[in-house]
Protein backbone atom coordinates (compact mmCIF):
# COMPACT_ATOMS: atom_id res chain seq x y z
CA UNK A 1 0.00 0.00 0.00
CA UNK A 2 3.09 2.75 0.81
CA UNK A 3 4.18 1.95 -2.24
CA UNK A 4 1.31 2.28 -3.96
CA UNK A 5 -0.43 5.42 -2.68
CA UNK A 6 3.91 6.97 -3.37
CA UNK A 7 3.22 6.08 -6.82
CA UNK A 8 0.01 7.72 -6.90
CA UNK A 9 1.61 10.87 -5.94
CA UNK A 10 4.07 10.25 -8.45
CA UNK A 11 1.99 10.55 -11.04
CA UNK A 12 0.27 13.73 -9.46
CA UNK A 13 3.00 15.52 -8.84
CA UNK A 14 4.81 15.37 -12.28
CA UNK A 15 1.84 15.85 -14.19
CA UNK A 16 1.89 19.53 -14.42
CA UNK A 17 -1.51 19.86 -15.76
CA UNK A 18 -3.31 18.02 -13.00
CA UNK A 19 -0.92 20.21 -10.35
CA UNK A 20 -2.57 23.58 -12.34
CA UNK A 21 -6.40 22.23 -12.37
CA UNK A 22 -6.27 20.84 -8.67
CA UNK A 23 -4.28 24.44 -6.95
CA UNK A 24 -4.76 27.00 -9.76
CA UNK A 25 -8.07 26.99 -10.76
CA UNK A 26 -9.63 26.49 -7.35
CA UNK A 27 -8.02 29.69 -6.31
CA UNK A 28 -8.50 32.13 -9.32
CA UNK A 29 -11.92 31.03 -9.45
CA UNK A 30 -13.06 31.86 -5.04
CA UNK A 31 -11.50 35.29 -6.34
CA UNK A 32 -13.76 35.74 -9.61
CA UNK A 33 -16.91 34.54 -8.12
CA UNK A 34 -16.05 36.46 -5.01
CA UNK A 35 -15.43 39.79 -6.85
CA UNK A 36 -17.28 39.79 -10.08
CA UNK A 37 -20.05 37.98 -8.82
CA UNK A 38 -22.00 40.48 -6.32
CA UNK A 39 -25.95 41.11 -5.63
CA UNK A 40 -24.74 44.71 -4.20
CA UNK A 41 -25.35 47.45 -6.14
CA UNK A 42 -22.77 50.44 -6.04
CA UNK A 43 -22.28 53.80 -8.05
CA UNK A 44 -25.34 52.94 -10.18
CA UNK A 45 -25.51 56.07 -12.58
CA UNK A 46 -28.73 57.69 -10.77
CA UNK A 47 -30.47 60.91 -12.70
CA UNK A 48 -32.46 64.18 -10.74
CA UNK A 49 -35.41 65.67 -12.61
CA UNK A 50 -36.28 68.38 -9.63
CA UNK A 51 -39.19 70.79 -10.32
CA UNK A 52 -39.18 72.03 -6.98
CA UNK A 53 -35.34 72.53 -6.61
CA UNK A 54 -36.23 73.59 -2.60
CA UNK A 55 -34.40 72.68 0.98
CA UNK A 56 -36.57 69.48 1.35
CA UNK A 57 -35.56 68.02 -2.32
CA UNK A 58 -31.84 69.08 -2.09
CA UNK A 59 -31.24 67.53 1.37
CA UNK A 60 -33.32 64.07 -0.21
CA UNK A 61 -30.74 64.15 -2.95
CA UNK A 62 -27.64 64.91 -0.88
CA UNK A 63 -29.12 61.83 1.47
CA UNK A 64 -29.02 59.35 -1.95
CA UNK A 65 -25.98 60.04 -3.18
CA UNK A 66 -23.80 60.12 -0.07
CA UNK A 67 -25.01 56.53 0.54
CA UNK A 68 -22.50 55.08 -1.51
CA UNK A 69 -25.23 53.15 -3.79
CA UNK A 70 -25.31 56.03 -6.51
CA UNK A 71 -23.66 58.18 -8.39
CA UNK A 72 -25.29 61.44 -10.04
CA UNK A 73 -25.70 61.98 -13.70
CA UNK A 74 -26.69 64.65 -15.58
CA UNK A 75 -27.34 62.89 -18.99
CA UNK A 76 -31.45 63.47 -18.37
CA UNK A 77 -31.86 67.60 -19.05
CA UNK A 78 -36.39 66.77 -19.18
CA UNK A 79 -38.61 64.34 -18.66
CA UNK A 80 -38.72 64.37 -22.74
CA UNK A 81 -35.07 62.28 -22.60
CA UNK A 82 -36.21 59.46 -19.83
CA UNK A 83 -36.79 57.46 -22.74
CA UNK A 84 -33.94 58.13 -24.68
CA UNK A 85 -31.50 57.72 -21.96
CA UNK A 86 -32.78 54.01 -21.26
CA UNK A 87 -32.30 53.24 -24.55
CA UNK A 88 -28.51 53.95 -24.75
CA UNK A 89 -28.15 52.57 -21.16
CA UNK A 90 -27.01 55.85 -19.43
CA UNK A 91 -28.72 55.92 -16.44
CA UNK A 92 -30.34 53.08 -14.59
CA UNK A 93 -32.83 55.37 -12.91
CA UNK A 94 -33.98 58.37 -12.87
CA UNK A 95 -35.51 60.31 -9.85
CA UNK A 96 -38.63 62.83 -10.16
CA UNK A 97 -39.72 65.39 -7.62
CA UNK A 98 -42.54 67.08 -7.95
CA UNK A 99 -43.42 71.11 -8.38
CA UNK A 100 -43.50 72.60 -4.64
CA UNK A 101 -42.75 69.65 -3.15
CA UNK A 102 -41.26 71.25 0.59
CA UNK A 103 -44.55 73.29 0.62
CA UNK A 104 -46.88 70.49 -0.10
CA UNK A 105 -45.10 68.32 2.30
CA UNK A 106 -45.48 71.01 5.12
CA UNK A 107 -49.15 72.06 4.49
CA UNK A 108 -50.62 68.51 3.40
CA UNK A 109 -48.06 66.11 5.22
CA UNK A 110 -47.66 64.31 1.77
CA UNK A 111 -45.86 65.13 -1.26
CA UNK A 112 -45.04 63.05 -4.85
CA UNK A 113 -41.24 61.40 -5.62
CA UNK A 114 -41.60 59.40 -8.74
CA UNK A 115 -39.13 56.22 -9.45
CA UNK A 116 -38.03 55.11 -13.01
CA UNK A 117 -35.96 52.31 -13.11
CA UNK A 118 -34.37 50.70 -16.11
CA UNK A 119 -35.94 47.12 -15.81
CA UNK A 120 -33.77 45.25 -18.54
CA UNK A 121 -32.27 43.68 -15.82
CA UNK A 122 -35.18 43.24 -12.88
CA UNK A 123 -32.67 42.25 -10.31
CA UNK A 124 -31.00 45.55 -10.70
CA UNK A 125 -34.34 47.25 -10.79
CA UNK A 126 -35.65 46.15 -7.58
CA UNK A 127 -32.22 46.90 -5.61
CA UNK A 128 -32.17 50.44 -7.00
CA UNK A 129 -35.64 51.02 -5.89
CA UNK A 130 -35.88 49.41 -2.58
CA UNK A 131 -32.40 50.98 -2.00
CA UNK A 132 -34.12 54.43 -2.98
CA UNK A 133 -37.10 53.82 -1.40
CA UNK A 134 -35.32 52.94 2.09
CA UNK A 135 -32.88 56.21 1.59
CA UNK A 136 -36.29 58.24 1.00
CA UNK A 137 -37.92 56.61 4.20
CA UNK A 138 -35.26 57.33 6.14
CA UNK A 139 -35.45 60.65 5.70
CA UNK A 140 -39.40 60.87 6.06
CA UNK A 141 -38.92 59.42 9.28
CA UNK A 142 -36.25 61.92 10.43
CA UNK A 143 -38.39 64.64 8.97
CA UNK A 144 -41.75 64.44 10.40
CA UNK A 145 -40.42 63.37 13.53
CA UNK A 146 -42.09 65.68 16.25
CA UNK A 147 -45.21 66.41 14.12
CA UNK A 148 -48.41 64.71 14.88
CA UNK A 149 -50.01 62.60 12.57
CA UNK A 150 -53.45 60.90 12.36
CA UNK A 151 -51.79 57.46 12.22
CA UNK A 152 -47.95 56.66 12.99
CA UNK A 153 -46.79 52.65 11.79
CA UNK A 154 -43.35 51.70 12.92
CA UNK A 155 -41.21 49.44 11.30
CA UNK A 156 -38.19 48.10 12.70
CA UNK A 157 -36.54 45.47 10.55
CA UNK A 158 -33.56 43.37 11.23
CA UNK A 159 -30.71 40.73 9.30
CA UNK A 160 -29.87 38.12 11.23
CA UNK A 161 -26.27 36.92 10.35
CA UNK A 162 -25.58 39.07 7.41
CA UNK A 163 -26.44 42.83 8.76
CA UNK A 164 -24.72 44.50 5.69
CA UNK A 165 -26.33 42.33 3.61
CA UNK A 166 -22.93 41.48 1.62
CA UNK A 167 -23.44 38.73 -1.40
CA UNK A 168 -20.22 37.38 -0.26
CA UNK A 169 -22.08 35.53 2.53
CA UNK A 170 -24.06 33.52 -0.21
CA UNK A 171 -21.72 33.06 -2.80
CA UNK A 172 -18.62 31.50 -0.60
CA UNK A 173 -20.35 28.41 0.35
CA UNK A 174 -21.42 27.68 -2.22
CA UNK A 175 -17.94 28.20 -4.25
CA UNK A 176 -16.61 25.91 -1.51
CA UNK A 177 -19.15 23.15 -2.10
CA UNK A 178 -19.14 23.56 -6.01
CA UNK A 179 -14.86 23.72 -6.05
CA UNK A 180 -14.41 20.46 -4.08
CA UNK A 181 -17.14 18.69 -6.00
CA UNK A 182 -16.03 19.06 -9.05
CA UNK A 183 -12.20 19.26 -8.77
CA UNK A 184 -11.91 16.31 -6.53
CA UNK A 185 -14.25 13.95 -8.35
CA UNK A 186 -12.66 15.46 -11.94
CA UNK A 187 -9.02 14.07 -10.69
CA UNK A 188 -9.76 10.89 -9.44
CA UNK A 189 -12.52 9.97 -12.15
CA UNK A 190 -9.42 9.72 -14.54
CA UNK A 191 -6.82 7.89 -12.43
CA UNK A 192 -8.38 4.25 -13.09
CA UNK A 193 -9.28 5.01 -16.46
CA UNK A 194 -5.70 5.96 -17.07
CA UNK A 195 -4.36 2.88 -15.69
CA UNK A 196 -6.55 1.16 -18.09
CA UNK A 197 -5.12 3.53 -20.81
CA UNK A 198 -1.48 2.94 -20.19
CA UNK A 199 -1.47 -0.30 -19.55
CA UNK A 200 -0.26 -0.10 -16.32
CA UNK A 201 -3.64 -1.87 -14.81
CA UNK A 202 -2.19 -5.32 -15.93
CA UNK A 203 0.53 -4.37 -12.72
CA UNK A 204 -1.92 -4.03 -10.50
CA UNK A 205 -4.54 -6.70 -11.23
CA UNK A 206 -1.50 -9.19 -10.82
CA UNK A 207 -0.74 -7.37 -7.17
CA UNK A 208 -1.52 -9.14 -3.86
CA UNK A 209 -3.95 -6.29 -3.70
CA UNK A 210 -7.40 -6.20 -3.77
CA UNK A 211 -10.03 -4.53 -5.14
CA UNK A 212 -10.71 -2.16 -1.96
CA UNK A 213 -6.68 -1.69 -1.68
CA UNK A 214 -6.32 -0.48 -4.56
CA UNK A 215 -9.32 2.49 -4.39
CA UNK A 216 -8.04 2.94 -0.85
CA UNK A 217 -4.44 4.05 -2.51
CA UNK A 218 -6.17 6.02 -4.85
CA UNK A 219 -8.27 7.91 -3.28
CA UNK A 220 -5.54 8.76 -0.23
CA UNK A 221 -3.18 11.04 -1.89
CA UNK A 222 -6.14 12.71 -3.21
CA UNK A 223 -7.67 13.17 -0.19
CA UNK A 224 -4.52 14.40 1.47
CA UNK A 225 -4.29 16.97 -1.58
CA UNK A 226 -7.66 18.29 -1.49
CA UNK A 227 -8.01 18.80 1.85
CA UNK A 228 -4.67 21.25 1.56
CA UNK A 229 -6.94 22.78 -1.31
CA UNK A 230 -9.76 23.55 1.10
CA UNK A 231 -7.81 24.80 3.95
CA UNK A 232 -6.26 27.32 1.27
CA UNK A 233 -9.89 28.15 -0.08
CA UNK A 234 -10.88 28.79 3.64
CA UNK A 235 -8.08 31.16 4.20
CA UNK A 236 -8.78 32.95 1.16
CA UNK A 237 -12.31 33.49 1.68
CA UNK A 238 -11.34 34.33 5.07
CA UNK A 239 -8.51 37.08 4.60
CA UNK A 240 -8.89 38.47 0.88
CA UNK A 241 -12.80 38.46 0.81
CA UNK A 242 -14.04 38.68 4.40
CA UNK A 243 -15.93 35.66 5.46
CA UNK A 244 -16.52 34.86 9.06
CA UNK A 245 -15.87 31.73 10.98
CA UNK A 246 -18.57 32.37 13.68
CA UNK A 247 -18.30 28.85 14.35
CA UNK A 248 -15.83 25.76 15.39
CA UNK A 249 -13.07 25.59 12.97
CA UNK A 250 -12.28 21.98 13.65
CA UNK A 251 -16.09 20.79 12.84
CA UNK A 252 -15.71 23.11 9.59
CA UNK A 253 -12.19 21.45 8.47
CA UNK A 254 -13.94 17.60 9.31
CA UNK A 255 -16.94 18.25 7.60
CA UNK A 256 -14.74 19.21 4.97
CA UNK A 257 -12.79 15.88 4.79
CA UNK A 258 -15.89 14.35 4.83
CA UNK A 259 -17.28 15.93 1.38
CA UNK A 260 -13.89 15.54 0.06
CA UNK A 261 -13.80 11.40 1.04
CA UNK A 262 -17.59 11.36 -0.75
CA UNK A 263 -16.32 13.70 -3.67
CA UNK A 264 -13.38 11.15 -4.39
CA UNK A 265 -15.39 8.02 -4.04
CA UNK A 266 -18.18 9.57 -6.48
CA UNK A 267 -14.93 10.47 -8.82
CA UNK A 268 -13.44 6.73 -8.36
CA UNK A 269 -16.70 5.43 -9.06
CA UNK A 270 -17.24 7.34 -12.39
CA UNK A 271 -13.27 6.04 -13.06
CA UNK A 272 -14.55 2.44 -12.13
CA UNK A 273 -17.41 2.65 -15.49
CA UNK A 274 -15.69 4.34 -17.94
CA UNK A 275 -13.39 2.65 -20.36
CA UNK A 276 -11.21 6.04 -20.92
CA UNK A 277 -10.05 9.04 -19.82
CA UNK A 278 -12.09 11.22 -21.90
CA UNK A 279 -15.49 9.26 -21.09
CA UNK A 280 -14.28 10.05 -17.40
CA UNK A 281 -13.63 13.57 -18.17
CA UNK A 282 -16.86 14.31 -19.63
CA UNK A 283 -19.29 12.14 -16.98
CA UNK A 284 -17.94 13.86 -14.46
CA UNK A 285 -17.90 17.35 -15.91
CA UNK A 286 -21.19 17.77 -17.93
CA UNK A 287 -22.94 15.23 -15.50
CA UNK A 288 -21.82 17.04 -12.71
CA UNK A 289 -21.45 20.30 -13.23
CA UNK A 290 -25.30 21.55 -14.19
CA UNK A 291 -27.02 19.68 -11.58
CA UNK A 292 -24.50 20.54 -8.82
CA UNK A 293 -24.84 24.70 -9.61
CA UNK A 294 -28.56 24.22 -10.29
CA UNK A 295 -29.92 21.92 -7.94
CA UNK A 296 -27.82 22.48 -4.93
CA UNK A 297 -29.41 25.75 -3.69
CA UNK A 298 -25.99 27.74 -4.44
CA UNK A 299 -27.84 29.89 -7.02
CA UNK A 300 -31.39 29.02 -6.78
CA UNK A 301 -33.86 28.74 -3.89
CA UNK A 302 -34.94 25.06 -3.90
CA UNK A 303 -38.09 25.95 -2.29
CA UNK A 304 -38.55 28.69 -5.94
CA UNK A 305 -38.11 24.92 -7.97
CA UNK A 306 -40.94 22.73 -8.76
CA UNK A 307 -42.10 19.78 -6.63
CA UNK A 308 -39.88 17.23 -8.79
CA UNK A 309 -36.56 18.84 -8.71
CA UNK A 310 -36.88 19.68 -5.35
CA UNK A 311 -37.26 15.85 -4.62
CA UNK A 312 -34.35 15.33 -6.97
CA UNK A 313 -32.34 18.07 -5.33
CA UNK A 314 -32.06 15.59 -2.04
CA UNK A 315 -29.60 13.35 -4.34
CA UNK A 316 -27.26 15.66 -4.88
CA UNK A 317 -24.62 15.79 -2.38
CA UNK A 318 -23.53 19.37 -2.44
CA UNK A 319 -26.58 20.71 -1.32
CA UNK A 320 -26.63 19.43 2.17
CA UNK A 321 -22.71 20.46 2.30
CA UNK A 322 -23.87 24.47 1.51
CA UNK A 323 -26.02 23.61 4.64
CA UNK A 324 -23.27 22.46 6.50
CA UNK A 325 -21.10 24.90 5.69
CA UNK A 326 -23.14 27.97 6.15
CA UNK A 327 -24.54 26.72 9.19
CA UNK A 328 -20.91 26.65 10.75
CA UNK A 329 -19.72 29.53 9.16
CA UNK A 330 -22.03 32.24 9.13
CA UNK A 331 -24.79 31.26 11.91
CA UNK A 332 -22.27 29.87 14.25
CA UNK A 333 -23.96 26.39 15.18
CA UNK A 334 -22.63 23.24 16.56
CA UNK A 335 -22.69 19.50 15.36
CA UNK A 336 -26.20 19.35 17.24
CA UNK A 337 -26.98 21.33 14.21
CA UNK A 338 -26.01 20.21 11.40
CA UNK A 339 -26.21 16.23 11.90
CA UNK A 340 -28.71 15.10 9.70
CA UNK A 341 -26.48 16.20 7.37
CA UNK A 342 -23.85 14.92 7.95
CA UNK A 343 -25.33 11.60 8.26
CA UNK A 344 -26.66 11.89 4.80
CA UNK A 345 -22.84 13.13 3.31
CA UNK A 346 -21.20 10.15 5.59
CA UNK A 347 -24.41 7.55 3.72
CA UNK A 348 -23.30 9.05 0.21
CA UNK A 349 -20.22 8.16 0.91
CA UNK A 350 -20.49 4.53 1.55
CA UNK A 351 -22.85 3.72 -0.99
CA UNK A 352 -20.41 5.55 -3.71
CA UNK A 353 -17.29 3.40 -1.86
CA UNK A 354 -19.04 0.34 -2.38
CA UNK A 355 -20.38 0.98 -5.65
CA UNK A 356 -16.92 1.66 -6.75
CA UNK A 357 -15.50 -1.98 -5.22
CA UNK A 358 -18.17 -3.70 -6.74
CA UNK A 359 -17.62 -2.61 -10.15
CA UNK A 360 -13.74 -2.83 -10.33
CA UNK A 361 -12.90 -4.79 -12.96
CA UNK A 362 -10.48 -7.80 -11.97
CA UNK A 363 -10.02 -9.02 -15.19
CA UNK A 364 -9.10 -7.18 -18.24
CA UNK A 365 -11.66 -7.06 -21.22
Amino acid sequence: MKGFIIKEFYHIFRDIRSMVVLFGMPVIQVLLFGFALSTEVKNAPVAIIDHSNDQVTRAITSKLFSSGFFILSDQVPGEGHIEDVFRHGKVKEVIVFESDFAAKLEKDRQAGIQVIADASDPNTANLLVSYTSAIINDYQQEYLKGMSLPVTVNTQSQMMYNPALKSVFMFVPGVITILLMLITAMMTSISIARENEMGTMEILLVSPMRPIQIIAGKVLPYVLLAFTNAVIILLLSYFVLGMPVKGNLVLLLAESLLFIVMALSLGIFISTVSNSQQMAMMLSMFALMLPTILLSGFIFPIENMPLPLQIFSNIMPPRWFIIIVKSIMIKGLGFQYIWKETLIIAGMTLFFITLSIKKFKIRLE
